[in-house]
């Protein structure tokens, strides 16, 4: 049953209602659609514009469809165009006339445009669920690794020394402005279209802001053109999307790096990893590398939602029905990420002597032995001269600055003592950095305290 079909004389193209119909993919938001519908006539009948019997019938008709669909009693077929005609062909099919009555003042326009908003907001809501779970995971990481050392990195080179619970610390905060992010996306699209009809309302005296209430809307839009060709919020989710993506893959590009022969940091558990089909020896990260890859492909959602709005004029337009392949690929896309990189994570073992030989050898204390010297009066300039000497003669003795002897020091500068040991030691170049956002424990554990209260929010 199409929902138009009054004013056409002949049957659509085959061809043509192939490529027009959505049934295929807007089958995924019938829950949502069943939800609109239910508070839709329990609207109407507030109103006087359906009875009561009329309203119980078109509920009950609709909460059958809705567990038949939901148990696979009822499977969706090729001939319905969309998600609202199958519904409603259904409707009709077991209630009869009561159920002509559904679409009394709406439009498909508004009905895709509330049912969008719906599948968005829930979607939303168990993406941040996933995201902080992920946190919980990467919390637990940095509560047990708070003098754990390992080398911090600029430029890809060893900097200075942290710990691994303030490396991971800086993912933590990125994943919490993502659910911060998550939750501007669904405070500004939580308004309710209902009602907009196909662009100018409806002469019907519908309760816009009764709907809204009943489906968790905190009131209605105030264009009814807008309400029917807006977007953004879309745009706002796949932005949104892109970012955590992007986050998840530069974490994924260090695991990658800290998986190899040459780094030696991780252990990435077997039940995450998988081998080659020539070379024995092999155990590779693919699903960081897999997270890795598929970012480009929520990006290019965005780009295409982007392309597709930039050029359509108000209100709705068959354009818009390109928006739900994009965000429901992108939302299950991101979903599977999180969860897959939450389990790589949680289950990885951290090379810890690896991680501190690493931090002792790349000479990431330089510049603390340059401290040291500006404490005993040397300028700093002159010390930074004299620590690139130092660094010179480990590089051609194979030693690190722990390794040198006081007498090789004393040759470079007679103001190095005994105490330099004790100075440029891993623990007293990280122990020493206690502002707030450091990586020494005192700050740490400041930090710490901050972010379990934010988790049992």
């Amino acid at each position: 049953m199409k929902l138009w079909g009054g004013r056409f004389t002949k049957e659509t193209n085959q061809l043509v209602h192939n490529f027009n119909a959505s049934l295929s993919f807007d089958q995924k938001f019938y829950k949502q659609d069943i939800e609109g519908s239910i508070a839709h006539v329990t609207m109407l009948e507030k109103q006087g514009i359906l009875t009561e019997d009329e309203k119980d019938q078109i509920i009950a008709g609709l909460s059958g469809i809705m567990e038949d669909i939901s148990n696979g009693s009822l499977s969706f077929d090729d001939e319905a165009e969309d998600i609202h005609s199958f519904v409603e062909a259904h409707l009709i099919e077991r209630i009869g006339d009561a159920g002509k009555k559904l679409h009394t003042g709406r439009s498909r326009n508004d009905q895709v445009a509330l049912d969008m908003k719906l599948y968005t907001r829930d979607e939303i809501e168990e993406i941040d669920g996933l995201l902080k779970t992920l946190l919980t995971n990467l919390y637990n990481i940095m509560k047990d690794n708070t003098k754990t050392y390992m080398p911090g990195f600029t430029h890809l080179q060893k900097a200075q020394p942290v710990t691994l619970a303030h490396h991971i610390g800086a993912y933590f905060e990125m994943f919490k402005r993502d659910r911060s992010r998550l939750s501007d996306t669904k405070k500004r699209l939580n308004l309710c279209p209902l009602g907009s009809g196909a662009l100018a309302g409806t002469t019907y005296p519908l309760d816009r802001a009764y709907s809204a209430s009943l489906l968790g809307f905190d009131g209605a839009t105030l264009n009814s053109m807008d309400s029917v060709s807006d977007r953004d919020y879309l745009i706002e989710l796949l932005s949104d999307l892109s970012i955590i993506m992007m986050h998840l893959s530069r974490f994924c590009e260090e695991i990658i790096v800290w998986n190899s022969n040459e780094y030696q940091f991780v252990e990435i558990d077997d039940s995450y990893s998988t081998g080659s089909s020539i070379m024995p020896q092999k155990k590779n990260p693919d699903i960081a590398e897999l997270v890795r890859g598929k970012t480009g492909r929520v990006y290019g959602s965005l780009m295409s939602l982007l392309t597709t709005m930039k050029g359509i004029p108000l209100a709705y337009n068959k354009d818009m029905q390109e928006d739900k392949e994009w965000a429901f690929d992108s939302i299950d896309t991101v979903k599977g990420c999180i969860a897959l990189f939450t389990g790589m994570i949680s289950t990885m073992s951290f090379r810890k002597d690896v991680m501190e030989k690493s931090a002792m050898n790349g000479f990431t204390n330089a510049t603390d032995a340059a401290d040291y010297l500006v404490n005993h009066g040397v300028p700093f300039r002159d010390a930074h001269g004299i620590v690139g000497q130092l660094v010179l003669f480990c590089i051609d003795n194979n030693k690190s600055l722990l390794d040198m002897t006081l007498e090789e020091y004393k040759a470079i500068s007679p103001v190095f003592e005994n105490d330099i040991y004790e100075a440029i030691s891993l623990e007293t170049c990280v122990s020493k950095r206690n502002t707030i956002g450091a990586p020494g424990t005192e700050a740490m554990n400041e930090v710490l305290k901050l972010h379990e209260a934010y988790l049992a929010e």
